[in-house]
């Protein structure tokens, strides 16, 4: 078999908020892999770059996963349109940083309604057509907020940790229908929106190189290899599991 064990050939990707970033990288790395990809996010213009980038085996659909109602008919449509998905990744989220005792209850709730309800939703319409197959591949796009405790950040790091359980859950019904689903965790990812944030406080970013074991940040590259892996049939035996690609942040004192 060899290396065409790691290949996505013929397969369908979903992956939200797919325009920049994290989600970016993701939909790269399944192209070059063999996979046709569609993004989705909010705003036409960048999804419309980032297509361009991608060229011919990437299309997009403008889609807010807030809105729920919404979510049976983008999956109908890619399906119809486009094929049988095969590969869901959840990345599409918000940020949100502020002390727990600055944090509203609406500015909790908006948090865990876009990061965590809303990629619930998302999951189970879209796991319809994979359970009905017996095959699909699902990922949810955790973060080192999830794992570990850290400051200023209360929601975020509430819905991430409560992706790990709805993953255990997911998997304890969706393995014998040869569903898959997993979540990665990156770690400090290089993007112009981190880079500026920590070139900005000094602090903050002497803290985090001295949690990162490796002597860089990574990069978007690094979590879309990752989720290549988990979506091939390299790793038709794994599900439940939560992969930090975080340079060792998780595990350095």
């Amino acid at each position: 078999m060899g290396l065409d064990v790691f290949s996505l050939k013929g397969k369908i990707a979903l992956v939200t908020g797919g325009g920049t970033g994290i989600g970016f990288g993701i939909s790269k790395a399944f192209i070059e892999a063999g996979a046709r990809v569609v993004i989705t996010g909010r705003r036409v213009s960048v999804l419309k770059e980032a297509a361009l980038k991608l060229g011919e085996s990437c299309e997009y659909r403008v889609n807010d996963i807030t809105i729920k109602e919404n979510i049976p008919q983008l999956i109908k449509d890619i399906e119809v349109s486009v094929g049988a998905i095969d590969i869901l990744v959840n990345n599409a989220g918000v940020h949100y940083k502020a002390w727990a005792q600055k944090t509203s209850d609406e500015d909790f709730e908006r948090v865990i309604q876009t990061n965590l309800m809303s990629v619930f939703s998302l999951t189970r319409e879209c796991a319809k057509g994979m359970l009905a197959r017996s095959s699909g591949s699902i990922i949810m796009i955790g973060s080192m907020a999830g794992l570990f405790g850290i400051d200023r950040v209360v929601a975020y790091g509430v819905s991430k940790t409560a992706l790990i359980g709805l993953v255990n859950s997911l998997v304890t019904e969706y393995s014998k229908s040869n569903v898959r689903v997993n979540t990665i965790a990156p770690g400090w990812i290089e993007s112009n929106m981190f880079l500026n944030a920590i070139n900005k406080d000094e602090a903050r970013k002497q803290q985090i190189t001295n949690r990162i074991a490796m002597d860089r940040f990574g990069k978007t590259e690094d979590i879309g290899n990752a989720a290549v892996f988990l979506s091939s049939e390299a790793a038709k035996y794994i599900t439940g599991v939560t992969l930090p690609v975080d340079g060792g942040a998780t595990v350095n004192f």
